[in-house]
């Protein structure tokens, strides 16, 4: 079989790049792939050519992405299409953004068995909270936009959503008969956990400046440093599209207190040592745009997880397992409580992290994977090949 997989992929800096690697690492291993081939949003000036089977032929927010990918895809010609992708893959601008999610439709109506894994819906987005936001008749018209192109992406052969709850909105807002749950999974589960740092450090990962904000902890990580002065904050992570210059902005804002860190983009080979390096696992939301592919890594490297008890992690935690220590979203003080409850005893630190370990063993993309290739074959036993 020879799958063609659309998707941001590293050293892209592109939502989804990491899901999009590990999506790649994990059908590569199977052995019913002969060839797999990754059309991915291109780079300026990579470090170092990128692998054989990855072909850069889209732009992010460039409008002729659709154009661009089936173009490629007619030459390929591949056995089946998967797509990974999220409401704002294709672009930060509305016009290229939803110019590029018909590229599924489109590939099903030139014959190509296609699936498409989207990571979040319009329904539970706070809209201005993810940086999407605007006046009340702007916001009106980009909620129905969203339910067109959800409807223009129910268009695949099959629809993959990655929680339950999504599965029950396509089902009864939309009336859709071809969607199915494929959970996130973990990307890997390594054979041993390994011990919490000897400096109790709180770490925060991901794209800044929406609805992830790290105000309320660096309050928080002020406050603990009356108890714990050595105590360590981590910031791990680059700003998001949609809030260029937020991290710097609060480095220089909060540059009086002492004991944090602000990594920067984390490279994919980097992500184990900021998690394994890490006491407890930091969710400064206020809102939620998906499944957390954070909380599945806290829990492939064994580490406590506190969070905001909302939405989309509320959800993750009832269906699959993981366990955290909660704070009210927006508080400062009630955070560093629920921080201090895991870093003041570390036996409980551990114990959080090896229940979020059992979850992810629980659940890998390897098995996740498993479904997908079950749909292929389904699809090409009753399609032609174009």
């Amino acid at each position: 079989m020879h799958i063609a997989l659309i998707s941001a992929y590293p050293p892209s800096r592109g939502s989804l790049n990491e899901y999009g690697y590990h999506l790649t690492q994990t059908f590569r291993r199977k052995p019913e792939v002969t060839r797999l081939t990754v059309l991915a949003d291109r780079i300026d000036s990579p470090a170092e050519p990128d692998p054989f089977y990855v072909r850069r032929v889209w732009h992010f927010n460039d409008p002729r992405n659709a154009a661009l990918i089936l173009k490629e895809l007619r030459r390929l010609k591949p056995d089946v299409v998967l797509f990974n992708l999220q409401f704002a893959s294709f672009g930060d601008g509305r016009v290229p953004a939803a110019l590029g999610l018909i590229t599924p439709m489109l590939a099903r109506r030139s014959g190509f068995p296609t699936i498409t894994l989207l990571h979040n819906l319009f329904e539970t987005v706070d809209l201005e909270k993810a940086g999407f936001g605007g006046n009340k008749l702007l916001d009106a018209a980009t909620r129905a936009a969203g339910q067109v192109f959800t409807r223009a992406l129910l268009q695949s052969d099959l629809l993959a959503v990655t929680l339950p709850r999504y599965v029950e909105i396509l089902r009864t807002q939309y009336g859709a008969t071809n969607v199915f749950l494929a959970p996130h999974g973990s990307f890997e589960v390594p054979e041993e956990p390994v011990e919490l740092p000897e400096i109790p450090t709180v770490m925060a990962f991901g794209k800044f400046g929406t609805y992830k904000r790290v105000e309320e902890l660096i309050e928080a990580h002020r406050v603990l440093l009356q108890r714990e002065p050595r105590l360590r904050l981590v910031i791990a992570g680059s700003d998001s599209p949609n809030a260029k210059g937020y991290l710097q902005s609060m480095s220089e804002h909060y540059r009086d207190i002492p004991n944090i860190t602000y990594t920067g983009y984390v490279a994919e080979e980097d992500v184990p040592v900021i998690f394994r390096d890490s006491t407890v696992v930091a969710f400064p939301y206020n809102s939620t745009t998906g499944s957390s592919g954070v909380l599945h890594q806290a829990g492939q490297y064994a580490r406590a997880s506190v969070m905001p008890n909302i939405g989309d992690l509320r959800d993750l935690i009832e269906e699959e397992g993981y366990c955290a220590e909660y704070f009210e979203v927006g508080n400062a003080t009630s955070l560093a409580e629920a921080l201090w409850r895991v870093l003041g005893n570390p036996q409980y630190a551990w114990e959080l992290g090896l229940a979020n370990h059992r979850a992810a063993a629980g659940l890998t993309l390897d098995e996740v994977t498993n479904s997908y290739m079950r749909h292929f074959e389904s699809l090409l036993a009753t399609q032609k090949k174009p």
